[in-house]
């Protein structure tokens, strides 16, 4: 009894951004690790592995299967988990936090989709440029293709020179090899994609909201649907981006193996894929993305609302409610 008063102490006396960062980061963890696999695949397709592309997605899962075993299908999933934790930690709390601001800074802006849609742009924005270089790890450590044995490996290049032992060495070469500019290589279609999307499937997400009657507002399954309709809209308007990204990231090991020379901005590199390899390539690995977004969205509401819930966090309406009631007593006294 007195360990449970004691923990509901420790609960309330948090303040608000941190239950939004904890709820936030419990519900990237669980939902990224649930999709794992097909986001390997996924990264092999858009990154020109050409024996995966050819062989599709069901070959694909045998060849990972049998060649690395189950853990091929997490390979880079530690760097993946340790970037998503707290970026959607950040997402979720900076999405709640510019809400706020946005609302007691103009006290004139109407309570709608346009500022889910903006809000949600500056969070994703402020959360990519926190966790980028996680991110480039991740990348790198999903496009190497080892082998259960030293015959086995995939490589085109001396394995010491490509195939990093974790998140730390991958780190380590790439600052040596790069400077810190390196670690932040394909930042620019990071932001040119997370700001319309992130701003997109708050967006959508909230207007359809508003199209659910209001007998069904606190229904799990309708929230999950709208969850995952928006974010299946605002990936595809924002997929090329993705796709310019992973390609970035991964050119230093592409270029060494291919003899070619390293592509250098955002939109050389778009220009060189459509014109190269067609704009059907900008859509690589999307059919997947597809495959992933829904219960990647209906996991991450879900655990999110849970979260929420047994962190006692209160509504928006609540707290705007005690927001405003302090700034009428602040401006009182």
């Amino acid at each position: 009894m007195a360990e449970g008063e004691e923990k509901n102490g420790i609960i309330d006396s948090m303040p608000l951004f941190a239950k939004e960062l904890i709820a936030g980061g419990v519900t990237g963890g669980i939902a990224k690790t649930a999709v794992a696999p097909l986001e390997r695949i996924k990264i092999l397709f858009q990154t020109r592995r050409d024996e995966f592309k050819r062989i599709g997605l069901v070959g694909s899962i045998n060849k990972i299967g049998k060649t690395e075993g189950l853990m091929g299908f997490y390979r880079g999933n530690g760097a993946s988990v340790a970037r998503i934790v707290p970026y959607a930690a950040l997402h979720y709390m900076a999405y709640e936090e510019y809400r706020r601001w946005i609302i007691f800074g103009f006290p004139d802006t109407t309570r709608g989709p346009l500022l889910d849609l903006v809000a949600g742009s500056f969070a994703g924005g402020t959360a990519v440029l926190f966790t980028y270089p996680l991110d480039l790890v991740r990348t790198k450590l999903a496009y190497q293709v080892v082998g259960s044995t030293k015959a086995q490996a995939k490589v085109v290049i001396p394995l010491e020179q490509i195939v990093y032992r974790g998140i730390t060495d991958c780190f380590s070469r790439t600052y040596r090899e790069s400077g810190f500019r390196g670690l932040y290589r394909g930042v620019a279609p990071s932001l040119y994609g997370i700001f319309p999307y992130a701003g997109l499937k708050f967006y959508f997400y909230e207007e359809m909201k508003r199209h659910v009657p209001a007998e069904h507002k606190k229904d799990i399954s309708l929230k999950l649907v709208c969850g995952s309709v928006a974010g299946l809209l605002g990936q595809t308007l924002t997929y090329p981006l993705d796709v310019v990204r992973r390609q970035m990231q991964v050119e230093r090991l592409y270029a060494a193996a291919k003899e070619e020379t390293v592509r250098r901005g955002t939109m050389q590199t778009l220009v060189k894929i459509a014109r190269e390899e067609g704009w059907k390539q900008l859509f690589s690995g999307l059919s997947i993305n597809y495959l992933k977004v829904v219960p990647s969205v209906a996991i991450g509401f879900t655990v999110y609302d849970v979260m929420k819930l047994h962190l006692r966090v209160p509504s928006r309406e609540e707290t705007e409610a005690e927001d405003r009631s302090t700034r009428k007593r602040n401006t009182l006294s």
